[in-house]
C-alpha cells in the first residue's frame, strides 16, 4: 500500500525525521491560507499523487507569496498530472501539499527496503539525489552505495558512518545522520514497511538534514496489524479494479497487456505471464483466484476482467489440487454465458477432475478452445488476441 506525501512526512516527524513544516489543502483557499500560517519567503505546492516525477509534470511550483501559492494550487487542483511514473494516462490531482522552502546545498539520495535474495533490509544512499535513482545506478553505480542490515541485529552505528562517509558528510552531520536513520529503521521496522525512500535528502546551506520528500510503501498482507497506516489508504489513487478484486478476495494486478488472465496460485500466476510474454503477447493482469477457486469466484474473476477494454482474449489456465477442475468448468461457461463474454477464451484444466472438467467444456455451446500444456495454452491465447 502506498501513502501521499504528507502522509509520509508526518510519520517521518514522529520518528525524529526532520522535514520542512507544511500542510495539506483540497482547494486553493486552504492552500493560500497554509501558506500564510508557514510566513515563509518562498513555499513550495506540491501536487499530491502516488508517483514520482511530479516536478516534470508541473506538479511541483515554487510560490513567492501566499496569493500566488493559491494561483498554482488552483492551476493544480483536478489537472490530470502525467509523469513518467503515471503513463500517458497521468493521474488526477485532488489535493496539494504546501510547504516551506529551504535553502539546498547538496541533494542526496537515502532507501530502506527489503533484499529478498539475501534475507536483509537493504540501506541505500548516493550523492546524486533529486535524480532518477535508476538511471544514476546504470549510468555510475560506483555513486550508489548499499549497507545490509541484518534483521535480527538491527541497524549498526558503523553502518551509518561508512554510509555518512560515502555521502561526504562533515562531523556534526554523520551525527544528525545517524539518528535520522535510526528513526528511519525504527518507522520501517515498527509499521511493516516494504519501502522507506527520501528523494532528496537535503543537507541546507546551514548544514541540516531535511527529508524534502518522502515515499513510503507498506506490505498489504500486514495491514491488520496497524489500522493506523490502513487508514491512510486513499482509494482515489487504486486501480479500480484492484480495489474491486481485494474486496472480493482476489489478487489481481491490472497490466498492459491485451490477453486476459484468471489462475490458481501467485506462482502458477507468475508462470502463465511469462509463456504469455514468451508467445509474444503481453498479459492484461495477474488474476489469483487462489487455491478455493469456486463458481462464485470464477464468475467474479471473469468480471474483472472484463472491465479492462483492452482485452482481446481470456486464458483460464487451472491446476486442480484443492480444486476441482469440473467445478471450475461450470463456473467458467456460467460466467460466459450469464455475462455474455465475447473474447475468445481458451482454457487449460489439469489435476482434480481435469477429464470431467474438459468434457462439459467440449459439450457445451460456447467456443472454447482447450489446451493440454501451458505453452499450447499461451500460443492460442497470443493469436486469439491477435485476431487470429
Amino acid at each position: 500500500m502506498n501513502i501521499h506525501e504528507y502522509q509520509a512526512k508526518a510519520l517521518f516527524r514522529a520518528h525524529g525525521v526532520a522535514v520542512p513544516e507544511g500542510g495539506f489543502a483540497r482547494s486553493a483557499e486552504e492552500a493560500e491560507a497554509v501558506a500564510a500560517r508557514l510566513g515563509a519567503k518562498v513555499v513550495v505546492v506540491k501536487a499530491q499523487i502516488h508517483a514520482g516525477g511530479r516536478g516534470k509534470g508541473g506538479g511541483v511550483k515554487l510560490a513567492k507569496s501566499p496569493a500566488e501559492a493559491r494561483q498554482f494550487a488552483e492551476a493544480m487542483l483536478g489537472m490530470t498530472l502525467v509523469t513518467p511514473q503515471t503513463g500517458p494516462e497521468g493521474r488526477l490531482v485532488r489535493q496539494v501539499y504546501v510547504e516551506a522552502g529551504s535553502d539546498i546545498a547538496r541533494e542526496l539520495y537515502l532507501a530502506l527496503t527489503l533484499d529478498r535474495e539475501r534475507g536483509d533490509f537493504a540501506l541505500i544512499a548516493s550523492t546524486e539525489g533529486g535524480m532518477n535513482i535508476e538511471e544514476v545506478a546504470s549510468l555510475t553505480p560506483e555513486r550508489v552505495h548499499t549497507e545490509f542490515v541484518d534483521p535480527n541485529q538491527g541497524l549498526q552505528s558503523f553502518q551509518a558512518r561508512k554510509l555518512a562517509r560515502a555521502l561526504e558528510l562533515d562531523a556534526a552531520q554523520t551525527k544528525s545522520f545517524g539518528l535520522l536513520l535510526a528513526g528511519l529503521f525504527e518507522l520501517f521496522v515498527a509499521k511493516d514497511a516494504s519501502l522507506v525512500e527520501i528523494n532528496p535528502l537535503v543537507v541546507t546551506k546551514e548544514g541540516a538534514l531535511l527529508a524534502l520528500d518522502g515515499k513510503l510503501n507498506f506490505d498489504d498482507n500486514a495491514l491488520f496489524r496497524h489500522p493506523d497506516i490502513a487508514a491512510l489508504r486513499d482509494p482515489d489513487e487504486e486501480d479500480p479494479r484492484e480495489r474491486a478484486a481485494r474486496e472480493i478476495d482476489l489478487s489481481y494486478v491490472g497490466l498492459d497487456g491485451s490477453v486476459g488472465c484468471m489462475v490458481n496460485g501467485a506462482g502458477l500466476a507468475m508462470a502463465t505471464l511469462d509463456m504469455i510474454a514468451l508467445c509474444g503477447g503481453a498479459p492484461a493482469n495477474f488474476l489469483d483466484a487462489g487455491g478455493g477457486a469456486d463458481r462464485e469466484k470464477v464468475k467474479q474473476a471473469f468480471k474483472l476482467i472484463l472491465r479492462d477494454e483492452k482485452v482481446r482474449a481470456i486464458l483460464v489456465n487451472i491446476f486442480g489440487g484443492i480444486v476441482r477442475c469440473d467445478l471450475i468448468a461450470e463456473g467458467v461457461l456460467a460466467a460466459a454465458a450469464e455475462l455474455g463474454v465475447t473474447a475468445p477464451l481458451v482454457v487449460r484444466l489439469q489435476g482434480t477432475n481435469a477429464d470431467e472438467g474438459r468434457r462439459l467444456l467440449a459439450e457445451s455451446d460456447l467456443d472454447i478452445a482447450p489446451a493440454e500444456t501451458l505453452r499450447e495454452a499461451a500460443e492460442l491465447a497470443v493469436r486469439a488476441a491477435r485476431g487470429a
